[in-house]
């Protein structure tokens, strides 16, 4: 089973990593959110406008503030109290499938107490015998 996994998500889903863990509720993958877009993480108000017309998920964020990275969001939907989603049975797809490879490939992190993480499906030593039968032949 554990070979069919490992070619299902590497060759079907053309993955590098495994997610593993489980959501701990904490809320903090809902705040200081960068969005990333075409052209790179927005960095301006007008750029953000332009996204909330193309996709209804973009209403859900409000602008916390600007960094060398570009601006940051909140999503209006946490409930700063509980820490909840108020509409978690209807939440957007991208927060359903949160956290995503592509995040960690593009050199985001997650939270140190985040209860998901990423472990690669090829380990170190067998990248490293294929390197090495490459060098023999």
């Amino acid at each position: 089973m554990n070979k069919l996994k490992k070619f299902w998500y590497k060759y079907i889903l053309r993955r590098k990593y495994y997610r593993t863990g489980t959501c701990r509720g904490c809320g903090a993958c809902c705040t200081h959110i960068y969005v990333k877009h075409m052209n790179g993480v927005v960095k301006t108000q007008a750029e953000f406008e332009k996204l909330k017309l193309l996709h209804p998920f973009y209403s859900y964020l409000v602008v916390l503030g600007e960094d060398e990275t570009g601006l940051y969001f909140e999503c209006k939907n946490l409930d700063k109290e509980t820490k909840k989603c108020a509409i978690h049975k209807k939440r957007p797809a991208i927060c359903r499938r949160y956290p995503q490879e592509q995040i960690f490939m593009l050199g985001g992190t997650l939270k140190e107490d985040c209860g998901y993480s990423f472990v690669p499906i090829d380990s170190f030593s067998d990248v490293m015998k294929k390197i090495q039968n490459k060098q023999q032949k």
